[in-house]
């Protein structure tokens, strides 16, 4: 579990120039550690670092160290859990709006997912993939489609696809990992 500490010392890094205007925040880093964790593709520490920070090209001193352990001990708390069968805890907020907090963890989810879209459907069932992905598509923000707009302005349908996202984390998880 990482310590406020850490996350202070992630965000920092995350809202430094020269990317900080299209960085992740902590919950959208949070989002791609975790696709990389459940996905069939593990991303190493750079990879996720051009992912969260927007940025093409590393820093020329390579990926900070704080970054790459958060990164380590995130994506190792994850797994541990799926392989013990506990459901994710999605990260909260401490204070201010659960529902943008959400979004920029699916934003995170979804923008590692499509990185690596093509891995992710050759790895399973492409129609299973694609149901299970429905909560995060829809509630990530990225797209403009009706219904996922739609489901968006309603609470109570945003709430049951949040509901939904731990579940649908761990049948991934399931697909891509369990032995055959």
């Amino acid at each position: 579990m990482l310590s406020n500490a850490d996350i202070e010392a992630l965000e920092d890094i995350l809202f430094a120039e020269p990317w900080g205007d299209h960085a992740l925040d902590f919950f959208g880093f949070h989002g791609v550690v975790c696709a990389s964790v459940i996905g069939p593709v593990r991303l190493r520490a750079e990879d996720l670092f051009c992912l969260a920070t927007g940025s093409d090209t590393l820093p020329d001193d390579g990926v900070p160290e704080i970054f790459a352990r958060c990164v380590k001990q995130l994506g190792e708390d994850m797994a541990h859990a799926l392989d013990m069968g506990q459901p994710l805890e999605l990260p909260e907020p401490e204070d201010g709006d659960p529902m943008n907090a959400l979004e920029n963890w699916c934003a995170g989810f979804v923008d590692t997912f499509l990185e690596h879209e093509e891995s992710w459907l050759e790895a399973a069932a492409e129609e299973e993939v694609a149901d299970l992905m429905v909560p995060m598509l829809t509630l990530s923000g990225l797209f403009e489609d009706d219904d996922f707009t739609k489901v968006r302005n309603d609470e109570k349908l945003s709430a049951r696809m949040a509901e939904a996202i731990p579940d649908s984390l761990t049948d991934l998880y399931l697909l891509f990992h369990a032995p055959d």
